[in-house]
């Protein structure tokens, strides 16, 4: 784009576990380039998302939520990958739950982003579900003091409430730039990446309690069959114990089968095609605590 008054830029999403980032992206884009469950810590990778308009193109950078880190290896690199994202960032997002203030998370996040010299815009979210609206003064008011941001939007990324205006928000405080990925491009993420993350979202809605934070999925075959429009696809979800295993693989298969259904149906949205879907169950022992099996899983 030749035009000086082109804006365009990375901007990173960062906050709590369970702020809705990752809905906020989706929304924006009107793709589904992020999974999303109510559990926090969903999120795991550095995700891009590309909203490209006529005066701007927005690169959307969503993040894990930043939490106290455990001692796994998988924790530390979630944190690492959520504050590497803002080496890049010609902008940042700094979102907070409306409903949930996370204390210390949320000071510590705050303290941090004054460090930067990045601008900084603060989107409070999930006003669709605060009863009065005056209840967010307060939080208005502690941002404000504490960090100063260019300025403080209270949204639903779930409704949409407010989401316009903080896109407007966003081009004013993006530099001049070109327009680096093509109109119809809306995230750099490969399609078997997004397919196992489809499986792993589908884990995380119908499992509860840890069983969702021990599952690593793989894709081992991904065969595109144009003439009878089809996509093949072979899928290892990794578990830690055989306890795990047998959660996830359900009686007679019943869970494992719930999850390439749900799986599926999201697949052949996203990919327009039909779905042959075949998920394993899997071992892979402590491997949230071992760099090799991290690697091997994409978390690097």
């Amino acid at each position: 784009m030749t035009d000086k008054k082109y804006k365009s830029g990375f901007v990173a999403i960062i906050g709590p576990p369970n702020a809705g980032k990752s809905t906020l992206i989706n929304h924006i884009l009107g793709e589904k380039v992020a999974i999303i469950s109510p559990k926090p810590q969903t999120t795991r990778n550095r995700l891009l998302g590309i909203k490209t308009m006529k005066n701007a193109q927005i690169i959307l950078l969503d993040t894990p939520g930043l939490h106290n880190a455990k001692s796994t290896h998988l924790n530390k690199f979630m944190i690492e990958t959520a504050l590497g994202a803002l080496n890049n960032a010609d902008l940042i997002i700094y979102m907070s739950d409306g409903l949930l203030h996370h204390g210390l998370i949320d000071q510590w996040i705050i303290n941090f982003l004054n460090q930067l010299k990045t601008p900084v815009i603060a989107a409070i979210n999930k006003i669709d579900s605060i009863p009065k609206k005056t209840d967010i003064l307060p939080r208005i008011e502690h941002i404000q003091k504490e960090l100063a941001p260019e300025t403080i939007i209270p949204i639903s990324a779930l409704k949409g409430n407010g989401v316009d205006s903080l896109i407007e928000e966003i081009i004013k405080s993006l530099p001049e730039g070109p327009q680096y990925y093509p109109d119809d491009m809306y995230t750099d993420l490969s399609e078997r990446f997004l397919v196992s993350e489809i499986i792993r979202e589908k884990v995380f809605l119908l499992t509860k309690e840890e069983i969702p934070y021990t599952v690593a999925v793989t894709i081992e075959s991904f065969k595109k069959n144009p003439k009878k429009n089809i996509i093949k696809i072979q899928a290892n979800i990794y578990v830690e114990k055989n306890s795990q295993k047998a959660i996830i693989i359900g009686k007679q298969g019943a869970m494992l089968k719930d999850i390439g259904i749900a799986a599926r149906k999201d697949m052949e949205t996203m990919l327009d095609s039909k779905i042959y879907l075949e998920t394993w169950v899997k071992i892979q022992k402590k491997w949230r605590d071992s760099p090799d099996s991290l690697k091997r899983f994409g978390y690097k």
